[in-house]
């Protein structure tokens, strides 16, 4: 995480004192465990798949999300007064939605549940981001297609921002998965995915999903590291590598918990807008179909 934050500069950040706090994160993923490193923040738990009310993660993939956004580091060494794990926002609050099981599947009723559920906790929580590194590819049934879709576009129109993975399916064009593809969400890809070497995942150099979509929109919007991404295991006190655009989302997610503190009146359309002016270098500088990658110290500048 320490090479991750001095690649989409988060100097200014930091200095600034921005932290994410006070700005809670929701997170659909596989589960979550009391690692040292969310400090108490995990403010609920819910499990759509299994009806548990006691935390748990029985994949890792979720606990791992959770630390790229919200980990303190508090189990690493430091280097220059910050933690090397340290999460992108550190005192941020997590909410962790569990709709993906123990081998990372999930289906879409239960996916819906859990969009329903932020939409009808975001007050009592404070709710301003949503993670979805979730996806379905787009030869799923269009019913199933255009629910999930109707779903994340309500969510952003109610003021939560919906931050979705591209998924894994790249380099084809047209390989963005669902609900990537909406026009109003923002998507992300990883800008690293070229230096993918293998390691025992089930990907490809280039495993970012690429645009356009059907509809000829630019996706994903903005790329961030997704590649050998090491943060919070699962057994509760290590860390361990983990590649995909699932590692790409949180890093963008993480940066606007401090975007959100820096400027909390923002809504979601006036915070994408905000990315388009300020990624850099520019989708045409990097080669790729995309507005650029995200720099965080640009974003808070006024």
């Amino acid at each position: 995480m320490d090479r991750v934050k001095k690649y989409i500069h988060t100097d200014y950040a930091y200095k600034y004192g921005l932290s994410g706090k006070n700005v809670t994160v929701a997170i659909m993923d596989t589960g979550i465990v009391a690692h040292p490193d969310f400090d108490g923040r995990i403010v609920c738990f819910k499990d759509f798949c299994n009806g548990k009310t006691q935390m748990y993660d029985d994949n890792g993939h979720g606990t791992h999300i959770a630390g790229i956004i919200a980990g303190t580091g508090k189990m690493s060494e430091k280097e220059w007064g910050i933690r090397k794990y340290s999460g992108i926002a550190p005192k941020a609050n997590i909410i962790m939605l569990k709709v993906l099981d123990e081998k990372g599947n999930g289906n879409t009723g239960k996916v819906l549940e859990a969009i329903d559920w932020v939409r009808r906790e975001k007050n009592h929580y404070h709710i301003r981001l949503l993670n979805i590194s979730v996806g379905m590819l787009p030869e799923a049934g269009k019913e199933e297609q255009t629910k999930l879709l109707e779903a994340v576009d309500r969510l952003w129109d109610e003021g939560i921002m919906v931050v979705a993975a591209a998924g894994n399916n790249g380099p084809k064009e047209n390989s963005v998965t669902i609900p990537g593809i909406s026009r109003k969400i923002l998507t992300i890809g990883s800008c690293d995915d070229e230096n993918y070497e293998g390691g025992g995942k089930n990907l490809m150099r280039g495993y970012s999903g690429k645009g356009p979509t059907e509809c000829c929109i630019v996706k994903p919007e903005i790329l961030a590291p997704g590649t050998n991404i090491k943060s919070c295991s699962r057994d509760g006190m290590g860390y361990q590598i983990k590649s995909g655009t699932s590692m790409a989302a949180p890093v963008v997610t993480g940066s606007l918990a401090l975007a959100f503190e820096r400027f909390p009146g923002f809504l979601p359309g006036e915070m994408k807008l905000r990315l388009y002016e300020r990624a850099y270098p520019r989708g045409t500088q990097i080669g790729k179909k995309c507005w650029g990658i995200i720099h965080v110290d640009n974003l808070m500048q006024c």
